[in-house]
């Protein structure tokens, strides 16, 4: 599959996925439940706190409830997706449709941790599946991003519009050697933005006046930040994978010459381009040399000579046939040779030493002929 999505003479250098611990933020959401879930259950069973929850049964499915969509929002914030939050969500609300489904009132102290353990290891194998979907495919042209369970996301950058790489390794990854690579583009895609804001507010009453007054502040960050479809996320090995996207932007990107060139050659084509256009429009402007006749007849003196001597003719050019705009465009192509001429391609100076070398090797040869 991976060979028909190639293109013409293109090679595969690495095919990479993420690393398995790579996707522990999300794994450690599923982690939590399974800790909470044994904390409420030796809170409201074991514990000295244990007599606060013995008057009603409902006491421990609303704690456990609580604190669990009370993380799901601070985690949903940090990582800017409220599907955390919504995940906890329909979890809470599971538990609640399974205890009045089967009527496990009276069982709540032990259906939560039993409950929590089960929806862990749903989440474990959730993502997991979300892990291997992700493929990273490093060629000599290009790198292919794709990744998704449900909604498939695909991304393609060439090593000539990166214009940045930024890297980097948690704890995990710098124990077991997995790390991720964000290629930033030059429109700015793999960027985001780091927000912290301060505010308060203060209300002063005096009777039925009231006087509010709110104060605010923030201050934003660019930093390199993507999806993990669209990043090289958690690759193994991290040092050799980063070495080898940086060869590859290397020989992508173009020499000081190599642009010099490139401005060089641009202005050659503007030159001929401009050229051509006058050539056009001088040939469409130029008319057609119609040669000015004007018959001079001299005055019949006697029929006889009339009908022997022919009226005599006299031709003339006129001097306005070229129009002032002929004149303009031949100045004009004039100063774009001109031009030509001094646009002069600079050798580097590699180039212009061997060749001063070679001459000297051809003059040294001829003397020792001679």
């Amino acid at each position: 599959m991976v060979k028909k999505e190639l293109l013409k003479n293109e090679q595969i250098e690495r095919l990479l996925s993420p690393h398995p611990l790579s996707f522990m933020k999300l794994q450690a959401l599923s982690i939590f439940v399974i800790v909470w879930g044994i904390m409420v259950w030796w809170l409201t069973n074991s514990s000295e706190y244990a007599n606060m929850f013995s008057g009603n049964i409902w006491y421990r499915l609303i704690l456990w409830g609580l604190v669990l969509l009370f993380v799901g929002v601070i985690a949903s914030l940090v990582a800017i997706q409220w599907i955390i939050f919504f995940l906890y969500l329909g979890v809470f609300a599971g538990a609640l449709g399974l205890i009045f489904w089967q009527h496990w009132e009276k069982d709540i102290a032990l259906f939560i941790p039993l409950y929590s353990i089960t929806v862990s290891l749903v989440g474990f194998l959730i993502v997991e599946l979300y892990r291997r979907s992700h493929k990273y495919i490093i060629t000599d042209l290009r790198i292919i991003f794709k990744g998704g369970i449900f909604t498939k996301r695909e991304r393609t950058i060439r090593y000539d519009k990166i214009a940045d790489i930024d890297a980097k390794q948690g704890i995990l990854g710098q124990i077991f050697g997995f790390g991720t690579i964000i290629p930033v583009s030059e429109s700015g895609f793999g960027l985001g933005s780091d927000k912290t804001m301060a505010a308060g507010g203060v209300e002063v009453g005096i009777k039925k006046a009231r006087l509010f007054g709110f104060a605010g502040g923030g201050k934003e960050v660019q930093t390199p930040i993507a999806r993990s479809y669209y990043e090289l996320h958690g690759v193994y090995p991290y040092k050799d994978v980063k070495q080898l996207v940086e060869n590859l932007l290397q020989t992508h990107v173009p020499t000081q010459y190599q642009k010099e060139q490139i401005e060089v050659e641009k202005q050659q084509v503007d030159i001929q381009t401009q050229m051509r256009d006058l050539l056009h429009k001088q040939m469409s402007e130029t008319p057609r040399r119609k040669v000015g006749k004007q018959t001079i007849e001299e005055e019949p003196e006697e029929e006889e000579r009339e009908e022997e001597n022919t009226s005599m003719k006299k031709t003339f050019i006129p001097e306005d046939i070229y129009q002032p705009a002929q004149v303009d465009i031949q100045q004009q192509m004039k100063e774009l040779l001109k031009k030509q001429k001094t646009a002069r391609v600079l050798q580097p100076e590699e180039n212009i030493e061997e060749e001063i070398e070679e001459e000297d090797d051809s003059e040294h040869e001829r003397k020792k002929g001679t």
